[in-house]
């Protein structure tokens, strides 16, 4: 059940609405799915219903990021940005 829910994770990820957004969650769904706790899942799985625009100015800082996100989105703009 959690391989199932890991590569609906990783399709949703890689199947945005604007390609940059395709690009960093693909990479990070990728390298950290596998190994997330189930709550945060929970947490990336809400993340993913949000809106692209929204979640690109949130991951390359453009403005602030609304709680439960914020350290979420942290981790995912410092893979980015390497």
């Amino acid at each position: 059940m959690r391989d199932i829910r890991i590569k609906r994770l990783k399709m949703r990820s890689m199947r945005r609405g604007i390609k940059e957004m395709d690009l960093i969650l693909q990479a990070y769904a990728e390298r950290e799915l596998a190994g997330m706790a189930p709550e945060t899942l929970d947490l990336y799985e809400a993340l993913l219903e949000e809106n692209d625009q929204d979640l690109y100015k949130w991951v390359t800082g453009q403005i602030e990021t609304p709680a439960p996100y914020g350290p979420l989105v942290q981790e995912i703009a410092g893979t980015f940005q390497r």
